[in-house]
């Protein structure tokens, strides 16, 4: 399966989201590799600490130009694609091969609408042929008082075309942490917060595994 981890807006989470998936799923004994497609190159930066600090386990990194060789690509189970608009021909190569995309969309209306565009942008590239796509709220507020993630929550769930997934990811400051440390974020601090809701958001997108 190839899954591209896309939005058209910056700062989003997504070289941490693959990061971090990437991870769980090499420690659920899956054959994955990642492509980072974006030329900012922040998950080429993370995969290259983990490896000087000697983590296992480490996931291969495909050049960019993978993304025209099927025949690669197949060698695996799953492919994550980091990508995202500062390379708009990665990222429409990335969405005519892609079997699903994972948007992470921050709690704010800007987010929302940026979705909404990145949606019909999908569609244009794909052509009509079937793709999933699921969305879930990241970098959510942790203070109860503040409606702002669950307001966002309830205009992702109204979007059509996208499927929403329940769990969040928190603002925290453990996934800034562990991410420049070269480590998952349930890998540096097992029991936290921050684990937790990793857990319930990677049981929801691969359910299979946990069955």
């Amino acid at each position: 399966m190839i899954t591209v981890i896309g939005s058209l807006k910056g700062g989003s989470g997504k070289s941490t989201i693959t990061f971090n998936l990437a991870i769980w799923l090499a420690m659920a004994e899956v054959s994955v590799a990642v492509i980072d497609a974006d030329p900012q190159a922040t998950l080429s930066d993370v995969l290259q600490v983990r490896a000087e600090e000697g983590y296992q386990p480490m996931v291969p990194k495909l050049p960019v130009s993978t993304l025209q060789q099927g025949e690669t690509l197949a060698e695996f189970d799953q492919v994550l694609v980091d990508i995202g608009t500062a390379s708009m021909d990665n990222l429409k190569q990335a969405l005519t091969i892609a079997d699903r995309v994972i948007v992470p969309v921050p709690p704010s209306q800007a987010d929302i609408w940026s979705t909404q565009r990145f949606l019909r942008f999908v569609a244009a590239q794909t052509g009509g042929r079937e793709i999933e796509i699921l969305g879930f709220i990241n970098r959510a507020d942790t203070h109860r008082a503040i409606r702002e993630s669950d307001e966002a929550a309830a205009a992702l769930v109204a979007l059509p075309g996208i499927r929403f997934l329940k769990p969040r990811l928190a603002q925290r400051t453990i996934y800034r942490r562990s991410f420049s440390e070269g480590l998952a974020v349930f890998e540096q601090k097992a029991r936290s917060k921050g684990a937790a809701e990793w857990h319930a958001l990677a049981a929801a997108l691969y359910p299979e595994l946990l069955s």
